[in-house]
């Protein structure tokens, strides 16, 4: 499995930085995945859909992290080329993150 296209939609919130949608062997697309900053920096979440119990859970993701980590390859890397155009770096949105966190 290859992941073929990676579209990304920033967005200026606090927490979450982009949604992203990725197409999969020119055949498959998932969309609704989203980088957030967490304390440990940038990570991926995969869509999900909130129970009815309150709790969220994921409605597609992979089920190895060889696959995991092929696909946030495939987003990062177009996040960085998005903030670029944009003027910004990936470096300089987590330092800013980290900023913010040592001051709060």
């Amino acid at each position: 499995m290859k992941v073929t296209e990676v579209k990304i939609f920033p967005v200026n919130e606090e927490r979450l930085k982009a949604y992203v949608t990725i197409t999969l062997d020119d055949c498959f697309v998932v969309r609704d995945l989203k980088i957030i900053e967490g304390h440990g920096g940038l990570f991926v979440a995969m869509p999900s859909k909130k129970r009815k119990d309150g709790q969220f859970r994921d409605i597609a993701h992979p089920l190895n992290q060889e696959t995991r980590q092929a696909i946030e390859d495939a987003v990062f890397k177009a996040f960085e080329e998005e903030i670029k155009s944009m003027g910004e770096s990936l470096d300089a949105i987590q330092q800013r993150q980290k900023r913010y966190d040592d001051e709060y």
